[in-house]
């Protein structure tokens, strides 16, 4: 376990994880960013949406933002990070997940947290678009499950050259458990009610414009009433529509707990313990991490929380350490290099 030093320092009048969690959802205003929407095609002919920000051009530096469960590339950590890495000099893409960016997708299939192979295909397209682009990757909970997976599947065959996981849920059957339990019910209740939406405004989609085949897919899943865990909604939904036997195959090939071990890319971890969708067990430790890897490792912060300052005036931990981390990693100077290496 190590440390940045410039360390977090959780503000006083959000004592524990809930109140750091859910700060920024419920109060924070929304930043306001002009951006540019493009689509992109996947192999298996669906398509997913980006939305991109910030200073342009071939050998600019670039992160991949990825969100996580319910959210999109409006969630507020999403903008504040681009906002945060434009005036740094970085450009950003904002992944939507399918089905996330407003519009349902076209499969009967979705996004979930074990869907790398979404992330290599964009990534694929990215670097053969952007040869000379540095690309970097920033992955929140459920984005952040899909990044380490995908790191440690491609090892040192991966366009990233740094990466950032915040607040991953590492052990996926673990945070099914824990997400069940206490005041932690009350953020279940929400998820579930968001992902019920999710497959119910695709039905309709799938009926309005005679995407027989996909809509037969979803209407033969179990009922989607009485659903009352994340055990219910993945074994009868993601299991079934991902190629997964049931919700613990799921859980057991999709954690990414699994594949951290294999990371070979430089790549920082930001967790807390008092975050109140994950065991503090369940975070790898210091011993099964590859020396590529960074955890800093805080006592509170909530989950994709990490806020300091005054109530009146609120300072987003993550929105200032992780463009410096990924500075550090991608620096200027080894730019310039590159740059004048191509030209010759």
């Amino acid at each position: 376990m190590r440390f940045s030093d410039v360390p977090f320092r959780p503000t006083r009048w959000l004592p524990g994880g809930h109140l750091q969690t859910l700060f920024s959802p419920l109060f924070r205003a929304k930043p306001s960013l002009e951006r540019q929407r493009e689509r992109l095609t996947l192999d298996d002919g669906d398509f997913i949406d980006v939305d991109w920000y910030g200073p342009k051009g071939d050998t600019t530096r670039c992160a991949v933002l990825l969100h996580g469960l319910t959210g999109s590339s409006n969630s507020l950590y999403i903008l504040g990070q681009q906002r945060a890495l434009a005036a740094q000099g970085w450009q950003s893409v904002a992944v939507n997940w399918r089905g996330c960016s407003g519009e349902p997708n076209h499969r009967a299939r979705g996004y979930h947290s074990g869907a790398s192979e979404d992330l290599a295909d964009i990534l694929k397209q990215l670097a053969s678009r952007y040869p000379h682009k540095p690309l970097v990757a920033v992955g929140y909970s459920l984005g952040g499950n899909v990044l380490m997976k995908y790191l440690g599947e491609t090892g040192q065959h991966s366009p990233l050259q740094a990466a950032v996981a915040v607040s991953v849920p590492f052990r996926l059957d673990h945070c099914a458990d824990r997400i069940s339990q206490g005041f932690s019910r009350v953020y279940q209740a929400r998820f579930l009610r968001d992902l019920r939406h999710y497959v119910e405004s695709k039905q309709r989609a799938f009926q309005a414009h005679g995407r027989a085949d996909e809509l037969a897919r979803l209407t033969s899943l179990e009922t989607l009433d009485g659903m009352k865990s994340f055990w219910d909604f993945d074994g009868r939904v993601t299991a079934p529509l991902h190629g997964f036997a049931n919700a613990d195959e799921y859980y057991q090939r999709s954690s990414s707990a699994f594949f951290v071990p294999a990371i070979q890319v430089p790549t920082l971890i930001v967790h807390a313990k008092d975050d109140p969708f994950i065991y503090p067990h369940s975070v790898p430790t210091a011993d099964a991490l590859p020396d590529c890897v960074t955890l800093e490792l805080w006592e509170s912060g909530g989950h994709v929380g990490f806020i300091e300052g005054a109530p009146w005036r609120p300072r987003y931990y993550l929105e200032y350490r992780l463009p410096a981390w990924l500075g550090e990693q991608v620096t200027p100077t080894a730019l310039a290099h590159s740059a004048q290496a191509i030209a010759s």
